[in-house]
């Protein structure tokens, strides 16, 4: 199985377009050591000829265009991408299907609320049911995922995580912006033996998600922020994680904290704010991560399983 990190940001990427903090700055200007990233998307593959992408980035067309394996390879139209699966409705997640417009075959899977939000919405309509075919998602049981054309080698087990309604839907939502229990998906992907798992957003470790976690090689886990409070501190934002659904890396209910007994092989962070300390290569913080056996996910990482 082969995994490619086509981006590794969260919303807005990195450094994302009206930020001016100090991580942003640095980057764009070269006076810290940090890579600038696209917002967080994989891309699978059990063959390497057909590609089952993981959530629909706004930066799709960039993120094409920077991996080959994702090029057209036959006739005038073609698409090695046979499938995306949604893990949110989130518009980082899912406002890349607007780019794959172009009457191109490929399947669209997603648990039911997302596939909803995108029926309410009359822009998604540009994507035509003629090319894309639209799959609930029945969480907890694995089922073999399949794209225009037939079956893509991979298994695929997607399980409710503790999040929250995207955006665009809280003001819908009242007082409980967790919405449904399949609102926010972390997904297992298998294929020839081998396995990983995929969580970009995630407010809370519960007993059942340790025990999905308990003994896997590889793990992708929401690296948005390193402190609760760091859009409050960083004066960026008003928002804690906790109210934008997200566990903070650091701290006694921290993401390092909640794996730190857990039996687990590679742990990689991604959909990483631009505001976050780990992605200066040389800060504190990241030499923690290091120390802790943790690594932040790149644009372009590869890896095979």
């Amino acid at each position: 199985m082969r995994i490619v990190v086509l981006g590794s940001a969260a919303g807005g990427g990195f450094p994302q377009w009206n930020c001016n903090a100090p991580t942003s700055r640095g980057v764009r200007t070269g006076s810290l050591r940090a890579k600038p990233r696209t917002q967080a998307s994989l891309a699978v593959s059990a063959d390497g000829e057909r590609w089952l992408l993981l959530n629909a980035s706004p930066d799709f067309r960039q993120q094409v265009a920077a991996n080959t394996m994702l090029w057209p390879q036959d006739g005038l139209r073609h698409s090695p991408i046979a499938a995306v699966i949604l893990t949110s409705g989130e518009i980082d997640h899912v406002a890349g299907l607007l780019s794959m417009r172009e009457s191109q075959p490929f399947a669209l899977w997603a648990a039911p609320p997302v596939l909803a939000a995108l029926a309410a919405n009359p822009i998604f309509d540009a994507l035509s049911p003629r090319s894309v075919e639209r799959h609930a998602v029945a969480p907890n049981g694995p089922f073999p995922i399949a794209g225009r054309g037939g079956g893509l080698g991979l298994t695929v087990t997607a399980f409710p995580v503790p999040g929250k309604v995207p955006l665009y839907l809280e003001g819908q939502a009242g007082d409980d912006l967790a919405g449904a229990p399949d609102e926010t998906l972390g997904l297992e992907i298998a294929a020839n033996g081998a396995r990983f798992h995929y969580i970009p957003g995630c407010a809370a470790m519960t007993p059942e998600l340790r025990a999905r976690l308990q003994g896997s090689p590889l793990v992708f886990f929401d690296g948005t922020l390193w402190r609760d409070d760091e859009l409050i501190t960083t004066g960026v934002g008003a928002k804690t994680g906790r109210r934008m659904g997200h566990m903070s890396i650091d701290g006694p209910d921290g993401t390092v904290a909640a794996f730190s007994d857990l039996d687990t092989g590679r742990r990689i962070l991604i959909h990483v704010n631009t505001t976050n300390p780990v992605l200066i290569e040389d800060s504190p913080e990241r030499a923690a991560l290091a120390e802790a056996g943790w690594e932040v996910a790149e644009d372009g990482m590869e890896i095979a399983l």
